[in-house]
């Protein structure tokens, strides 16, 4: 065989060379479909698709209170509501303010008729004092007079009346002028003295 020239030798290097790179190229996808298998066999698989899914159902982001949109409706509801309460309350501080008053009122004209009361009970007393202070005057008066004369006043009174006056006198002057005054009359005086009291004695007749 003939030795190949300089100009056959490249060529055929050329070709060879080609032909190398040709199945190299045929060979490499292959080959990186087997190393990517290979990788995604390994421990971290797993760790990878679960951070994933992780992510993918995770919670939407919560947003402020006051980036929340109300509606024109809702709004309107809200301030609605919010005036009625407003006014129910400015109307339970007028009722409790009347009532307040009221009850002010009534204790006012409680403590009058309290001082009314006691001013009337005062006065009646005083009116008593002076009521026996006057009989107690006649008494004395009448005890002085001679028993005839005041017999004679006697017998013109009511049998009750007229036997206040004896109780209030000694039982010597009493029994004088009952002597000087008509029969009936002084019995019927007599009668009216012996049921002054009673009740009293009869409860402690019956003890």
């Amino acid at each position: 065989m003939k030795p190949l020239n300089n100009r056959g030798s490249y060529v055929l290097l050329t070709l060879g060379i080609l032909f190398a790179v040709g199945a190299a190229v045929r060979f490499l996808p292959s080959n990186l479909a087997t190393a990517a298998e290979a990788l995604g066999a390994g421990p971290h698989a797993g760790e990878e698709a679960t951070h994933e899914v992780a992510e993918t159902v995770a919670a939407p982001e919560a947003r402020p209170i006051d980036e929340v949109c109300f509606t024109a409706e809702t709004a309107a509801a809200i301030t609605a509501e919010q005036e009625l309460i407003a006014a129910q309350e400015d109307q339970l501080q007028e009722e409790t303010l009347a009532l307040k008053a009221r009850e002010l009122d009534l204790d006012s004209r409680t403590a009058e008729l309290n001082a009314l009361q006691e001013t009337l009970e005062a006065r009646w007393k005083e009116m008593q004092t002076a009521s026996d202070e006057d009989i107690m005057h006649l008494a004395r008066m009448y005890g002085s007079m001679k028993p005839d004369q005041a017999a004679a006043i006697f017998n013109q009174m009511e049998p009750d009346f007229a036997g206040n006056f004896l109780r209030l006198m000694r039982s010597e002057q009493a029994g004088l002028i009952m002597a000087s005054m008509e029969t009936r009359k002084a019995y019927a005086v007599s009668l009216k003295l012996a049921e002054l009291n009673a009740d009293i004695r009869d409860s402690a007749a019956s003890n």
